[in-house]
């Protein structure tokens, strides 16, 4: 039968302002990115067949999709090398790698050196270090709390993205975003400067950083696999369906580039409180994989709808705020679920994983719709998107019930011989709320996956802290 841990909070139950201070530079600089590599999204298809002479469909969706491919082969290089090199001059080269993509965009006169620049504005890969960044500066018991604070602010960016676009299109044009955009990257090395504390004692983060060795393992594991072609699918739709979107929108809506954002804002904002009646579902009551599987179903409705019924303005609104909430919605739930179904000591690794999938799909879905737009047009690209959701929708069905379990970690400074640690860990396992403890003894640290509705993990933590460390 298992125990009650009797646990008691120590002193420090609250962020420490130089943790806050963390948390919020690190989104401020995941928000720069993020508004840079969105922003052009609801309006550059317009722009480049009114820009370039004898541009091709394929050409377009590459060009918009093409950063996911750097992106994703150069995170988790970016990391390693932060880990050698510093977080912050890492974060300063991808920032400035960012920045001279944006420019090239700016000044690109050709398609060609348009899909350079979104290139290499994804070779600016700082995500990983940004993440490392937090787990470096912000204590186990409150990473989770930053980290929460970083994803909202992702979320909030690209709502902000989509109709910061078409405002900022009326106002300076498509060039101008991009020098809005190579701005962004400075405000991003500005906050790398003042606003992100200094690292003291910087470690390899096995929570935040993929390491290479446990590859295999991940990539063996089906639930997580789920997830990657989850994240991969969800990213080839949205940056597919942005090929042809703004251009569906002109002709069967009627309205101008400049005052799309007309439609954008009513749905982003009315998709996120549609939203949260969903997410309650899925986390407080149980239900994820239900709400996880609706909100696929709903996907593969909105493609068919684009097919059949997207032929005036209040048609594409309903649609597009029905895409939008079940994005919303995968969006928050996919990293969450990534937590829930990792093997304790290694989130890193299959987050990793994750968020590369996440831009591999980007720059797929990106080249197959452009390329599907070109030879079959608007039907052809809403085809190929119900086909991928129709894939995803499958494969999900499948899935297990996922536990509300998160992972968390603590060192500790004893020598501990092999039955010691074979002890603890059936000691551990013993209480109510924990499910799984992985002891590293080269790296003195415990990972542990814990039901936080059972268990304080604070308390857990110092517990061990008590029983373990030395004065």
């Amino acid at each position: 039968m298992s125990e009650k841990i009797q646990t008691t909070l120590p002193h420090e139950t609250v962020m420490q302002p130089q943790e806050k201070q963390a948390a919020f530079a690190v989104a401020g600089i995941f928000a720069t990115r993020m508004l840079g590599l969105f922003m052009i999204f609801p309006v550059f298809a317009l722009f480049a067949e009114q820009e370039f002479k004898n541009i091709t469909g394929f050409q377009i969706g590459l060009a918009m999709g093409i950063y996911g491919l750097t992106q994703a082969l150069l995170q988790i290089p970016y990391g390693m090398l932060s880990d050698k090199y510093g977080r912050k001059p890492l974060i300063m080269v991808g920032m400035l790698v960012f920045m001279f993509g944006s420019v090239v965009c700016a000044l690109a006169d050709s398609i060609e050196m348009m899909i350079v620049g979104r290139a290499i504005q994804g070779m600016g890969a700082v995500a990983a270090v940004l993440m490392a960044t937090v787990a470096d500066t912000v204590t186990e018991p409150f990473r989770l709390r930053a980290m929460s604070i970083v994803g909202m602010t992702i979320g909030l960016s690209f709502t902000l993205s989509l109709v910061a676009g078409p405002l900022l299109s009326e106002l300076v044009g498509v060039r101008g975003i991009f020098w809005v955009i190579a701005a962004l990257a400075g405000v991003g090395m500005v906050l790398v400067m003042f606003a992100v504390p200094k690292i003291e004692g910087q470690r390899f983060q096995r929570e935040a950083e993929a390491d290479p060795a446990q590859f295999k393992a991940v990539l063996s594991n089906p639930q997580l696999l789920r997830l990657d072609l989850g994240v991969f699918v969800l990213h080839a739709m949205l940056t597919a369906m942005f090929v042809v979107v703004p251009m569906l929108i002109r002709d069967n809506a009627g309205m101008d580039s400049m005052h799309h954002w007309e439609l954008y804002l009513p749905v982003m904002l009315l998709s996120f409180v549609l939203m949260v009646p969903f997410i309650i579902q899925a986390e407080s009551k149980g239900r994820m994989k239900q709400m996880f599987v609706g909100a696929i179903a709903a996907l593969v409705i909105v493609q068919l709808a684009m097919l059949n019924f997207a032929h005036g303005f209040w048609s594409i609104f309903l649609i597009m705020l029905l895409f939008f909430t079940a994005f919303n919605l995968l969006e928050a739930s996919l990293p969450s679920l990534v937590v829930k179904l990792s093997p304790a000591d290694k989130k890193g690794t299959a987050s990793g994983v994750y968020s590369s999938s996440q831009f591999f799909g980007a720059a797929i879905g990106g080249a197959l719709g452009g390329y599907f737009y070109q030879f079959y047009g608007f039907d052809g690209v809403f085809v190929f998107t119900t086909v991928l959701g129709a894939v995803w929708l499958f494969v999900a069905i499948s899935m297990t019930q996922p536990l509300p379990l998160s992972i968390a970690s603590v060192s500790y400074d004893a020598i501990l011989a092999p039955e010691e640690m074979d002890s603890l860990t059936e000691k551990l396992l013993s209480y109510d709320g924990v499910y799984e403890v992985v002891i590293l003894s080269n790296e003195q640290r415990i990972y542990f996956k814990i039901d936080r509705k059972v268990i304080n993990e604070i308390g857990l933590i110092d517990y061990i802290h008590k029983g373990l460390s030395r004065e």
